[in-house]
């Protein structure tokens, strides 16, 4: 997609803006001040032990913890930071309301007399990192607070940034798979191979948990597993007009993660002799918190619901140069991305995949590798 990129280009000029003049405006001192309130309390305490009360030390300990080590009003400590993906940006202030205000003011300016652009008014809003949170690429961003957290004797996490799955993004994606409030099956499916069924629910909600696996809380995403799952099994039990439990009893599995095992359900596709089975799994994904999440796949293969698509992978061969080995399926988002227009060398694979009128293909790891790459130029295969 070219947006973001052309965002990037032109957006260029605003992060130079902020890192040139802002940041240098809105950033003083080195650390903020002593609280005078945490101190006195420190003092209290030492005079406590002094006199060896153990009770008054427990008490004074317990409100010192309450209170923050740094004046939250020192006039000479602001902190200013900024950061930016295409067109959505977020600035994390410490001070006033006021200057916040300011700030938002000059980057209106800014963009407004310089780039020819508006801020959303509904999308710009100036929130307490504490008691609201703010949303950024679909996650919210609030900072953390507990004063009972303590990690080598002393608050660990009081004012660090947190990220949370927000509770619209969950009842938006479950509404998609209930009617009338409930899970329901999707009809649409109903047609397609077990194979194609599983993988398809598989596909829509790994995108999603490994999106937000950074999130603090997404174990909260286990609602939503729930309500593919009961989904998934009642597309199944109405293809074969079966129950839902028989159909849990037939495919439920369970997978080895780092985790622990985990439960799933599994459909699996015998193959020739010595070659491994075509699996598609839902679930199985641990709903634990990874500080340093990648969007990388969790095997195995997985395809979208088209019922020829089996046929394809059990034929064992490239769909460009016909080779049998390491084969893998190359997606396309929509069928319209296909056309090219004025372009009559449109490259081989373009043209069989818009022959077909199918957005996926069979490769192998090399023509696949050199499709992305943009090297793919072998003849057409009649």
């Amino acid at each position: 997609m070219a947006s973001p990129i052309l965002s990037n280009i032109y957006l260029d000029r605003l992060d130079r803006f902020v890192e040139q003049s802002l940041l240098p405006e809105y950033n003083l001192g080195d650390r903020r001040r002593p609280n005078p309130a945490y101190l006195t309390v420190q003092h209290a305490i030492a005079k406590a032990r002094r006199h060896q009360d153990r009770e008054a030390v427990r008490v004074l300990r317990h409100q010192q913890r309450s209170l923050p080590y740094g004046d939250p009003n020192d006039p000479s400590y602001r902190r200013l930071r900024y950061v930016r993906y295409a067109d959505d940006f977020l600035l994390g202030f410490a001070g006033s309301k006021r200057e916040a205000q300011d700030i938002t003011s000059k980057i209106r300016a800014f963009l407004r007399e310089q780039l020819r652009l508006e801020l959303s008014e509904s999308k710009t809003l100036i929130t307490h990192a504490t008691s609201q949170a703010a949303r950024f690429l679909g996650y919210e961003i609030r900072a953390l607070h507990a004063d009972t957290k303590i990690t080598d004797g002393r608050r660990s996490i009081n004012g660090t940034p947190g990220l949370f799955v927000p509770e619209q993004v969950i009842r938006t994606k479950s509404a998609l798979y209930k009617k009338k409030g409930k899970p329901a099956p999707r009809g649409v499916l109903l047609h397609d191979e077990d194979f194609s069924i599983v993988a398809k629910y598989q596909a829509e909600y790994r995108g999603l948990i490994q999106y937000y696996l950074l999130a603090q809380n997404v174990h909260r995403l286990s609602k939503l597993h729930w309500i593919m799952e009961t989904s998934l099994l009642k597309t199944l039990a109405c293809k074969y007009r079966s129950t839902v439990r028989k159909m849990s009893r037939k495919y439920r599995a369970t997978v080895e993660t780092p985790h622990g095992p985990r439960r799933c359900l599994q459909v699996t596709v015998e193959r020739k002799e010595g070659k491994k089975p075509l699996v598609a799994r839902f679930g199985g994904i641990p709903l634990k918190r990874e500080r340093t999440a990648t969007l990388a796949d969790v095997r195995p293969v997985t395809a979208p619901a088209y019922n020829e698509l089996i046929k394809r992978l059990l034929a064992e061969y490239c769909e460009l140069c016909e080779t049998r080995t390491d084969l893998e399926v190359h997606h396309i988002r929509h069928l319209a991305d296909l056309k090219q227009p004025g372009r009559r060398d449109r490259p081989a694979w373009i043209q069989l995949m818009a022959r077909r009128r199918r957005k996926t293909l069979v490769l192998c790891r090399t023509c696949h590798v050199s499709v992305h790459a943009g090297r793919v130029s072998q003849p057409l295969r009649t």
